[in-house]
């Protein structure tokens, strides 16, 4: 199960009204279950998933940014006239590597194709695969290695072939 399906199973659980989700197969084993204890329920929470065959990396904590950097960062970014951004599915830890002994899945310059791994975003102890969803040569590294993302965050920049 990618992790589009399981944010689409999520934002379908969080509209059903259900709640409460189990599903499992051979492969993975999932179970949803929405917190009704509180005066308000904006979306379900995942209480237990495993996906087999997931990657493991060893995270070292993440260095913290100095705030000057971040304006550095904005200033060098380049315009996106024609580039297409990869962006995070889900909010997490960013990876580039499967694990620490392991080359990056992609750097600056590399040629992606469409389902080609790029990256790997930790979330809930889940170390999920992102795919590009599209063809040609990456022009910039949005995100640094082990840093926290954000839902729908661009990760990467991709000039399309």
């Amino acid at each position: 199960m990618k992790p589009k399906d399981i944010q689409d199973l999520i934002d379908f659980i969080s509209k059903s009204g259900l709640n409460e989700v189990n599903i499992e197969t051979n492969d993975f084993k999932i179970a949803v279950k929405r917190d009704t204890d509180k005066e308000y329920v904006s979306a379900p929470v995942a209480a237990a998933a495993t996906i087999a065959a997931a990657p493991v990396a060893a995270a070292p904590a993440p260095a913290p940014a100095s705030p000057a950097a971040a304006p550095a960062a904005a200033a060098e970014a380049p315009s996106a006239g024609n580039s297409v951004e990869i962006k995070s599915p889900m909010i997490g830890t960013f990876y580039r590597k499967a694990n620490p002994e392991s080359p990056n899945f992609v750097n600056v310059g590399d040629t992606v194709e469409v389902g080609q791994v790029v990256c790997i975003v930790e979330a809930m102890k889940l170390f999920n695969e992102i795919e590009s969803e599209v063809s040609g040569k990456i022009v910039k590294i949005l995100v640094d290695d082990n840093s926290p993302i954000e839902y729908d965050q661009p990760l990467f920049l991709v000039e399309p072939a």
